[in-house]
């Protein structure tokens, strides 16, 4: 039996899956509500991987994989879905696996962003950071936060990706979508062209590297609304990770452009949701004059405090909002705990409850 591109594709639309793995020596396998499920059948072969990955691979990308053992890129599955797809070598053979990018936007109530967080995507200028670990859902997110944008306001939207995830339409905003490596060589050299491009709203996938770092917010400060994402768990450690890709003798001048561009961070996790499916744990904090200085000055552990007493603004720590989701019974106490900020003083409360926990 050989397995068909189209036939898989097809079941991960129909199982919502979230991935699909294919690698040697183990059965075509889903990730479905987070877990992994392999499908019935037998394992792949080298000669299974290498035909379905040529079905979808283009030629281009193809070359760049025998070249440097590995391949991205964005993919129409017709009109049902679209991927984005890693290309691999491992051991000498090839592995891929596929994310699926559904074409459905949802709004900022479905992904469980409170309601103050539109209030600043009306901001003229400024920069807002999306941050978490990898597959934590940063792009939907941003894809919902560009998607008000385009229905609410009107202006033009740049975004910068490698590979390009969700498509926007041209609602009342014109949309302007440029995949790096494909329409532009970097995400630096993306930013600097699209200040030439009269944008009001720039997105950018991924802010890797120093360059890129300083020309979203020098873009921020110049009057553009800038979205970003890091691979960073909480706002304060989001504010170091940039302050601490400068040299010494920059830092102090980036602490104070980031204290005045700086417009929100919202951090966040993806939770097993109770009764399958996934939701979103979320720490926000919107900066405030307190917390600009607490930037500036270098004391950023401070910043947690500013976000516990700042609910009026909208802002809340990741642990008092994975507590609400347990309370509301959306999450088990033992998956708020496995992604808690802080696991100790959490556990403590479960404890008080009398709530049960798995035995470590």
């Amino acid at each position: 039996m050989s397995y068909e591109m189209n036939d898989l594709l097809d079941l991960m639309v129909d199982q919502g899956g979230s991935d699909l793995h294919l690698q040697v020596g183990q059965p075509p396998t889903l990730r479905i509500s987070g877990s992994m499920m392999p499908i019935d059948g037998p394992a792949l072969s080298p000669t299974d991987t290498e035909k379905l990955m040529l079905s979808i691979t283009p030629d281009g990308h193809v070359s760049q994989v025998k070249l440097n053992g590995g391949a991205d890129f964005g993919f129409a599955f017709g009109d049902k879905a679209r991927f984005r797809v890693s290309v691999l070598k491992s051991k000498g053979n090839y592995g891929m696996v596929l994310r699926q990018i559904p074409f459905k936007m949802f709004g900022l109530r479905d992904i469980g962003l409170p309601d103050k967080i539109r209030e600043l995507l009306y901001r003229p200028r400024g920069l807002i950071l999306v941050t978490g670990p990898t597959g934590s859902g940063k792009s939907t997110t941003l894809a919902s936060m560009v998607n008000y944008i385009n229905e609410n306001r009107d202006g033009h939207i740049i975004t910068i990706e490698d590979p390009i995830e969700y498509y926007h339409n041209h609602k009342r905003c014109v949309v302007t979508q440029r995949e790096v490596h494909v329409d532009v060589p970097s995400f630096s050299e993306a930013i600097r062209r699209a200040l030439r491009q009269d944008p009001d709203v720039i997105l950018v996938g991924e802010m890797r590297d120093l360059e890129t770092i300083e020309a979203a917010i020098s873009a921020a400060e110049t009057g553009h609304l800038v979205f970003g994402t890091l691979h960073t768990n909480s706002a304060a450690k989001t504010v170091d990770r940039i302050v601490d890709a400068f040299p010494a003798n920059m830092k102090d001048m980036i602490r104070t452009q980031l204290a005045s561009s700086l417009v929100a961070v919202i951090s966040q996790v993806l939770c097993k949701k109770v009764g399958g499916g996934r939701i979103a744990g979320y720490e926000i904090m919107v900066n405030t004059t307190s917390i600009g200085s607490l930037i500036r000055e270098n004391k950023t552990f401070r910043i947690s405090s500013d976000i516990q007493t700042g609910a009026n603004l909208g802002m809340i720590t990741m642990d008092t909002h994975l507590m609400s989701l347990v309370n509301r019974e959306l999450v088990t106490p033992d998956e708020a705990l496995e992604k808690a900020q802080d696991p100790n003083v959490m556990r403590e409360k479960f404890l008080q409850m009398g709530v049960k926990l798995r035995e470590l």
